[in-house]
């Protein structure tokens, strides 16, 4: 199908709640990608860091294959190699203790969220289950993870919402002191605010949050849906930070394009959740833990290195471009905020995206920009080239 006839079939059967850019995108390969009228794009934006090992890789896919043609899906109500072999890769170089397995990241903090409150009323009863997030954070589209996100705007229209959130100021440990109290039973935190701005939380913040929680005995909650799996350079963020969480939420790159998420748990939390305690019916699903499997096993201290290096590439590239157009550059490996001054950052992409390379928007003047892990020099300098002419 052309383009007008893919747009004329989503407007016809499929709820508008997207605002879609105004191009069908057909096929890739590595990072680059192919619309359905054949024209090129350099893609910096990974499906939203979801396509960590960008398009058509063929150890992914093949792995895919071979896991569907043996068993596609039975359920977790039997054992399967796949998703052991994925756990027995994910939860050491995380440095914890156990992992639940499920299929996105607004499911994957719902979990992370549950536990935090069980372990709390386990250990104290009721009366202890507030958690403290930050305002400008993102968390997910349930009514839970929403009430969670700490912006106003995503709570318009669905009222009421669940209990037991507050919210604090991001690298301000007076504004969370403020709003702490003897209801609370954990702080819940992006090491970037990725939907919010691309805006990284400071070091000394972190730190001094991790220990309040060590002192009050509040669990440690990091959501590392979009800047975990390899995305900033290490496995997960706050391996940078020099902190370790109670539960880590992840998402979007371990399955490399197929839907997958999950939370990690330290030795403490480990034994909260219990048979029946939670589920889900494709958690673990055998072709997505393959799929794990392969970018785990591509995620080599190397690789790691290579991504910190193409980030620090990407930004000073950008910042060679002296353009009037950029307020300031920040970010952590191949997860890159670029402030927009000028324009408004909608029309910024826009524009980019008609000389041939995707990017993202986050906050309300922010140009997001999150490539494949495995993006090429070429590729790289080809979107530099782009942003140069259309932003000098």
């Amino acid at each position: 199908m052309n383009f007008a006839e893919i747009k004329a079939l989503d407007a016809q059967y499929v709820l508008q709640t997207y605002g879609r850019n105004q191009i069908a995108i057909d096929h890739g390969k590595g990072a680059t990608l192919w619309d359905t009228e054949g024209k090129e794009y350099v893609d910096f934006t990974s499906g939203i860091g979801v396509c960590s090992l960008g398009y058509a890789n063929e150890k992914w896919a093949k792995a895919i294959y071979d896991q569907a043609m043996k068993l596609g899906h039975i359920s977790n109500l039997f054992y399967t190699e796949p998703y052991v072999r994925l756990a027995s890769k994910l939860v050491p170089a995380a440095g914890m203790a156990a992992v639940f397995f499920g299929n996105s990241g607004a499911e994957a903090n719902e979990g992370m969220i549950k536990t935090a409150r069980k372990y709390s009323h386990d250990k104290y009863g009721q009366g202890r289950s507030t958690i403290i997030t930050l305002n400008h954070s993102f968390h997910g589209r349930t009514i839970t993870t929403l009430k969670a996100t700490g912006q106003d705007h995503y709570h318009e229209n669905f009222y009421p919402f669940p209990e037991g959130f507050r919210y604090a100021d991001a690298n301000d440990m007076d504004s969370l002191l403020s709003v702490a109290g003897d209801d609370v039973c954990g702080v819940m935190m992006e090491m970037i605010q990725g939907e919010g701005g691309v805006n990284p939380l400071n070091k000394d913040y972190v730190q001094a949050v991790a220990k309040l929680c060590q002192e009050r005995n509040w669990l440690l909650l990091i959501d590392e849906v979009q800047t975990g799996i390899g995305r900033t350079g290490t496995l997960f963020a706050y391996q940078q930070f020099g902190v370790q969480p109670d539960i880590v939420s992840f998402a979007k790159g371990i399955a490399g394009g197929l839907p997958f998420g999950g939370f990690l748990t330290n030795e403490k939390c480990r034994r909260v959740l219990g048979a029946g305690d939670h589920g889900s019916t494709f958690g673990g699903n055998p072709m997505a833990s393959a799929a794990g499997c392969v970018v785990m096993d591509t995620l080599t201290p190397d690789f790691l290195q290579e991504v910190q290096k193409k980030g620090e590439y990407l930004r000073k590239g950008i910042e060679a471009l002296h353009s009037p157009y950029v307020s300031g550059i920040r970010g952590m490996g191949l997860m890159i905020g670029v402030g927009v001054q000028g324009m408004k950052h909608s029309e910024l992409r826009d524009k980019l995206m008609a000389e041939g390379l995707l990017a993202l928007t986050a906050g309300s003047d922010t140009l997001r920009l999150l490539p494949p892990l495995v993006i090429s020099q070429e590729e790289m300098d080809k979107g530099l080239s782009i942003m140069a002419k259309v932003m000098k």
